[in-house]
């Protein structure tokens, strides 16, 4: 069986959650490893904005043309949709669910371009470093809340939301270390070491040669 193949940057916080997803739900790919610098063109072509992740599966209708998911959350879905066994999707529930979703938007379209505005104005020395961080924190401050309550995101277990958010937190922790260390939020603190920690973590970070330079591709799966 040809399994479908993923475009992937190590360090990529939305390939890191397409990665883990994949993971969770048991669904093995082929993984090409890229470089931004160095392009694959056979990536470009199925997906010309040109960032990653991009999934091609195996087609729908015996075309050549692949199905293409060049979308993380996209992807995440994709893959639970295929298998969830620890029922991230919180499907039995839902309002849990529709609050679920909420609070990744909230990530992916308040927060990451917040978090944006920070790491460029810690690295160009911007007077804008404190507001950009207080920006910041008004998601943080809400992740805090939430996991004062319960051990992780959305309840006693992970959800979909952990996996989506967290390598944008882990992101976050690194801006301005000191500051994050002393910071008021021990609970996402913890949640956030407890997944680094992880053997999924360690799983979905795995280093592999870049697909260009070696020609190699590899199987990337929770049994390999």
């Amino acid at each position: 069986m040809t399994l479908p193949i993923l475009y992937s940057l190590q360090n990529c916080p939305y390939a890191m959650r397409a990665r883990l997803a994949l993971l969770q739900a048991q669904q093995d790919v082929t993984l090409r490893a890229i470089s931004m610098k160095n392009k694959p063109d056979a990536m470009l072509a199925i997906s010309p904005k040109g960032t990653v992740p991009v999934l091609a599966l195996t087609s729908l209708d015996n075309s050549e043309q692949p199905v293409v998911i060049d979308e993380s959350l996209d992807i995440m879905l994709w893959a639970l949709s295929q298998s969830d066994p620890s029922n991230l999707l919180i499907n039995d529930d839902l309002g849990i669910a529709q609050q679920m979703h909420a609070l990744i938007a909230e990530n992916d379209h308040q927060f990451r371009p917040n978090l944006s505005s920070y790491k460029h104005a810690k690295r160009y020395h911007l007077d804008s470093l404190l507001e950009s961080r207080q920006n910041c924190e008004v998601f943080l401050n809400k992740l805090e809340n939430r996991l004062i309550q319960h051990a992780f995101l959305m309840g006693a277990k992970p959800s979909l939301a952990d996996y989506a958010i967290l390598p944008f937190i882990r992101q976050i922790s690194r801006v301005e270390r000191q500051w994050y260390l002393q910071a008021p939020y021990p609970q996402l603190q913890h949640w956030l070491n407890k997944h680094l920690q992880s053997r999924l973590f360690a799983k979905a970070m795995t280093k592999y040669s870049v697909w260009l330079d070696t020609g190699e591709q590899h199987l990337f799966s929770m049994r390999s």
